[in-house]
């Protein structure tokens, strides 16, 4: 009889643990993909060769007598109103040219580059219209990125796309090369040198050369090449003093290179690409290459 009722036990605990990993399975299977955050596709930037129309821009706003700037919750105004077509509800995205506050250069091409992409632009916000004069028009800030300036550049509101994480799983830290087409991490976003997982980078290549959004960049140093950047000791790829050295003095094209991370294509210029880091093995930083996976 004990015999008998431990069998059924055993019976009704497997049975229990098939469901559970059915159902783990099948609540995983539904899963939507993991995309970029609100603030990782609208608060990006971009560079772009192409001139931006700044027609339409903030004024200023509520108790601009000792204001400055503006965040989320305040109010500006808009140097468009009801006779320019503008309606309550309308949805706004802000920007504003920027460039290096400390003109550093991080590595031998990246003044040149920088160049070659365009002007870059920051994202600065989004405002919505609530009330809607004449000539000018009241808006709530309702998406911040950074604070909000007079003079700021005002257009209309475009959905931009969200595109899909790749699975993480399938990242190959020894990936050989692709052979697509190659470029370099220019700059970041704020002009910083140094990058990681989360990170917005720009990378040289854009709609010109076939980059969609969507697309991913893997990420690569190469080992003992002549022009590594400020932050690398010559020659370390295969001889340092008084630490050993080999008899040949391999180059960077006969040293295996190394896999930093990936990104994944949020926007794109003629000549640039808007990048965010998904993976990061380890500091990327400005001049470092990428390839179209």
């Amino acid at each position: 009889m004990r015999t008998s009722t431990g069998y059924r036990f055993l019976m009704i605990g497997l049975r229990v643990a098939i469901a559970l990993a059915m159902t783990a399975g099948l609540t995983k299977a539904q899963q939507p993909p993991r995309v970029p955050s609100e603030s990782d596709v609208y608060c990006s930037g971009m560079a772009t060769d192409q001139p931006v129309l700044a027609e339409t821009y903030l004024i200023s706003g509520e108790n601009s007598r000792y204001k400055n700037a503006f965040r989320q919750g305040d109010y500006v105004y808009i140097n468009r109103g009801a006779d320019q077509g503008v309606n309550i509800g309308d949805v706004f995205e802000v920007m504003r040219p920027v460039s290096d506050p400390l003109k550093t250069k991080w590595f031998k091409w990246q003044e040149q580059l920088t160049k070659a992409m365009g002007t870059m632009y920051a994202d600065v916000g989004q405002v919505r219209v609530i009330r809607v004069l004449a000539k000018t028009s009241i808006a709530e800030i309702k998406l911040t990125c950074s604070l909000m300036q007079r003079g700021d550049i005002v257009r209309p509101f475009a959905d931009r796309p969200s595109p899909a994480y790749h699975d993480a799983s399938t990242f190959d830290p020894f990936a050989p090369p692709s052979g697509k087409k190659t470029a370099m991490i220019v700059t970041t976003k704020q002009y910083g040198a140094i990058a990681g997982e989360g990170t917005i980078a720009y990378v040289n290549l854009g709609s010109a050369q076939g980059v969609q959004v969507g697309d991913y960049f893997r990420v690569f140093r190469y080992q003992g090449t002549h022009n590594d950047a400020i932050y690398q000791v010559r020659n370390t790829a295969y001889k340092i003093y008084g630490y050993g050295s080999t008899p040949v003095a391999y180059e960077w094209d006969n040293i295996p290179r190394q896999v930093l991370g990936e990104g994944l294509v949020l926007r794109t210029g003629p000549n640039s690409a808007t990048v965010l880091l998904t993976i990061s093995r380890e500091e990327i930083y400005d001049g470092d290459y990428v390839e179209l996976e």
